[in-house]
């Protein structure tokens, strides 16, 4: 019985380290650690060149945690959360708005010819345009300090996310278009049941990458015209020689960004179940 049972704690044992050492969490974890290494000894302990203007990993870490910081923004300060709600809250805004838009432009661009021989030039001609070559324009065009932080993170951000859906139109099998005519459906029904569905998997991709320019786009302008932000932060701290603050702003950054696109990806994952079941019975 007593050999038994150690067999069984033995199983138990096995199959936990190998979920554990298996998990993409572990994985995740070294990757961390190895950089937060490298971070370490580059700055504290080579003593690397490049990196001798650095704070080291401690120093930031210290600051970071601080109740209080030297350099007066630690997560004890109200000022903290005050810079990231306000980029969360512009790339809320920068990011449905160009959602809105330009979900159903590039699912019309996509499905009509006439609609993208009108419009699929001239967005062309302006996509490729860095964003900060935006910001005089932004100044001009807007009133106020938020609006043209806002208008630069959408532009980008509506790019990305009509390119896709466009892209995701054009690469639905014409079959489908021929079977759902064949069985009577209308233009409307057709851009319901074929179009909007097929593209979906372009758009949701297209959307992870949109939050993420959206992101990148937020914190230029915030460097230029902002007043509070993360990027607002980044900035002021390079101009007054905060170094541990640049990077507190930007492991901050990193941090909230990747739990927005982790939230469109789980989104986008729950939306198109019927995606996955789709792959699962391709592959049994």
């Amino acid at each position: 019985m007593a050999i038994s049972t150690n067999a069984s704690f033995a199983i138990k044992q096995n199959k936990l380290l190998s979920v554990l050492f298996g998990s993409r969490l572990l994985l995740m974890l070294v990757g961390f650690l190895a950089f937060l290494a490298f971070w370490h000894f580059a700055v504290d302990v080579w003593r690397l060149p490049r990196f001798s203007q650095m704070p080291g990993f401690f120093t930031v870490l210290k600051e970071w945690l601080n109740p209080d910081p030297v350099y007066g923004l630690s997560i004890y300060t109200a000022e903290y959360y005050t810079h990231i709600f306000a980029s969360c809250a512009r790339v809320f805004v920068a990011f449905a708005l160009a959602t809105i838009l330009g979900v159903p432009l590039g699912l019309f661009m996509g499905w009509s010819t006439k609609v993208r021989e009108y419009v699929f030039p001239v967005f062309e001609m302006l996509r490729p345009i860095p964003i900060l070559a935006w910001v005089p324009l932004a100044i001009i065009m807007f009133t106020g300090l938020e609006t043209p932080v806002i208008f630069l993170a959408f532009l980008a951000s509506f790019f990305v996310t009509t390119l896709n859906t466009m892209l995701g139109v054009e690469s639905i099998d014409e079959s489908y278009f021929r079977a759902a005519q064949c069985l009577g459906a209308n233009d409307r029904q057709v851009f319901t049941n074929v179009v909007i569905p097929g593209a979906m998997p372009f758009i949701f991709t297209g959307l992870q990458i949109s939050i993420g320019v959206c992101w990148f786009s937020l914190v230029a302008a915030e460097m230029v015209s902002g007043q509070y932000g993360l990027g607002y932060v980044i900035n002021n701290s390079y101009t007054n020689v905060r170094y541990p603050t640049i990077i507190i702003g930007m492991v901050t950054l990193g941090f909230v960004g990747y739990s927005t696109s982790a939230m469109v990806r789980m989104i986008g994952n729950r939306l198109m179940q019927w995606r996955m079941r789709e792959i699962a019975m391709s592959n049994s």
